[in-house]
This record gives C-alpha cells, structure tokens and sequence, in this order.
C-alpha cells in the first residue's frame, strides 16, 4: 500500500495568523508534523501543501517536500486532493498541520486500521479525557457503532445520557484522515448536505452521501494548535514527554 501524507499549511489563519511557522519549543510547527510523519513507517511520501511562498520558502530551506496549491480553495481536503492528483499513491493520509503531537506510531496505527477495513475513508479519535471541556464546540465528538465505523460527529457532546445510571463512552475526534486516492479526488464534487452545513464538519459530507467512515481509537493524548494560548500548553507536553 503505498501512501502519501499530505500537510496542508495556510498562513492566514483567522484565529492565529503564520500558524505552520510558530515555534513549539524551538521548532516550527510544521516541521514538527513534517517529521512526526517521516517516522511512520507505513508512510513513503510526505508533501506540505500551500498557498503562501512563505511557507513553502521555508520548508524548501530544510529539504522538505513542498507543492504550491491553489489559494481558491475552501478547505484542506481541496488542497489535498490537488496534491494527490499529481501523483498514484494509492492512499493519501490528510495531515492536519496543528496537529504536532501526533506521532509516527500514531499515524501507523491509523493506517493499519483503515488498511484491514474495506471502506474508502478513515479517521481517528481518542477517550474524550475529563480534564477537556466536553461542551466546547471546536472540540469535536464521535459516536461509533459495535464495528468501529463512525455513526455521527457532532461539536455538541454525544451521545446525551438522559439517565444518569448509563455509563456512555464519549470520544473526541481526531481530525486526521484517510483515503484511498479516487474516493479523495471525487470527494470535493459531492453534494454538500444539511447537517455538514448545519455542524460546520467537511466529514459529515460522506455520511450524508451513503459513505461509510472507519474510526481507529487511539491512546495518548494530543493537544491541537488552534490559538496562540495552545503553544504553551504543547510545549509543557513536549517538556513533559520530552519529545
């Protein structure tokens, strides 16, 4: 199976302008993930995708891999699949660029669980941890039936026990990604339907079109990128873990 990863990598972001290049402990965050996927070993090739010559300037300083992609675009799997059009890889992992504490074997047993699964598309998702605000929206949530494939995602929290005497699982979504290559490439052409409008969620788009999605379960903990604020919550991580 080969894959390639793909790290879109906008510099306009509205809540934390230059974004890929703001530094966790030293390091750029996009040469974090950059790295963090050369480690896996189910990956062969990795790609940031862009559209600022800042960004791709300073991955082509270090030797990374880097392809201008269209400033058109209205999400990162549209920026994706342009990359993935250009090349036969029969997977393309969709690496979320805020994501720099997702490691090698992380991204290894993602793969490995979408590989022993017949379906076209696959995430990921961890134990939502009681120290994380169940209720705030940015934090996704999932909710799986008895196989593992995704029923629903929701940024409220799901499932609702109306009984307290019901120990539900509750699990935060992971917002990396999966694919085998002509799902990817037709994906940006699929109707858009009322609950991905409604939720503001892009994979919700493949479960309103009769998709089925598989959720591999992971163990650890992450800390995404989406503020300022987050930098010093992933560096305490990185001190911690000492990664």
């Amino acid at each position: 199976m080969s894959v390639l990863a793909v790290i879109p990598a906008r510099y306009a972001a509205t809540r934390f302008p230059g974004k890929p290049l703001a530094k966790l402990a030293g390091v750029e965050m996009v040469r974090r993930v950059y790295e963090n996927c050369l480690a896996a070993e189910r990956i062969g090739e990795v790609v940031v995708a862009t559209d600022d010559q800042r960004i791709a300037d300073f991955v082509s300083a270090w030797g990374g891999a880097v392809q201008m992609t269209s400033a058109e675009h209205e999400s990162g799997t549209d920026r994706v699949a342009e990359v993935a059009a250009e090349r036969k890889n029969e997977v393309v992992l969709n690496m979320q660029g805020d994501e720099p504490l997702v490691t090698g074997a992380m991204l290894d047993q993602i793969l490995a669980g979408f590989a022993a699964s017949p379906v076209e598309m696959g995430t990921a998702a961890l134990p939502l941890s009681e120290t994380e605000d169940s209720g705030d929206p940015n934090l996704v949530k999932v909710v799986l039936d008895g196989d593992g494939y995704a029923l629903y995602f929701s940024r409220a929290l799901i499932p609702h026990v109306r009984d307290g005497n019901i120990e539900a699982p509750f699990y935060r979504h992971l917002g990396i990604y999966v694919y085998r290559r002509e799902f990817l490439l037709g994906y940006p052409s699929l109707k858009r339907g009322i609950l991905e409008q409604a939720e503001k969620l892009e994979q919700l788009r493949a479960l309103e079109n009769g998709q089925r999605i598989k959720v591999v379960l992971l163990q650890g903990r992450t800390q995404s990128v989406d503020v300022p604020e987050d930098v010093a919550k992933v560096e305490a991580l990185l001190n911690k873990n000492s990664i």
